[in-house]
């Protein structure tokens, strides 16, 4: 009996480690798999999204793609490619997911328009000082095919609500 559950115990020892990578590496592909639907899924969703967007009232599209809707238009200055501005801005995702809301803060973010991303570096220059207007950048225009750690998936498309408050 003693051999017995000895040899069990070797067994179970000698196969748990190969049993345990066998194991992870299954979770790391089934992981990957997901990920890849998933990208695949927000890039659909944002084609698909895009492509009925155009055609709304009011909603402009530039030739890099970038869409947008003037809710609010103002005179006077407009910010360059160098300009730093401070913004309210309700940054979201297709499907609602709030990613940042400045106006809930009642507390406008300052940045830098050439570290914010390539769309909103394009189509912040069309406001001026005061104006209020609504982005849809698509994902090649934001994070692209890389998406952020767990805020922004791969493939997404941002919608944006941006009211330019100043240039500093």
């Amino acid at each position: 009996m003693q051999i017995l559950v000895f040899s069990v115990f070797v067994i179970i020892q000698y196969f748990y480690p190969i049993n345990k990578k066998i194991t992870i590496k299954l979770a790391k592909r089934e992981s990957k798999t997901k990920n890849k639907g998933a990208a695949g899924h927000h890039r659909k969703m944002g084609e698909e999204f895009l492509e009925q967007n155009r055609h709304k009232e009011g909603v402009i599209e530039t030739a890099s793609g970038l869409q947008y809707l003037i809710v609010e238009q103002t005179n006077g200055d407009k910010p360059d490619e160098w300009s730093t501005v401070r913004i309210h801005q309700r940054a979201q995702l297709l499907d609602g997911k709030i990613l940042e809301d400045t106006y809930r803060q009642n507390k406008p973010d300052e940045v830098a328009l050439n570290e914010m991303i390539e769309g909103l570096q394009e189509g912040l220059p069309l406001m001026s000082i005061g104006s209020r207007y609504k982005f849809w950048v698509p994902a090649e225009l934001a994070w692209g095919r890389k998406g952020t750690s767990n805020k922004i998936p791969p493939f997404a498309v941002l919608a944006f609500d941006i009211r330019l408050v100043e240039i500093c």
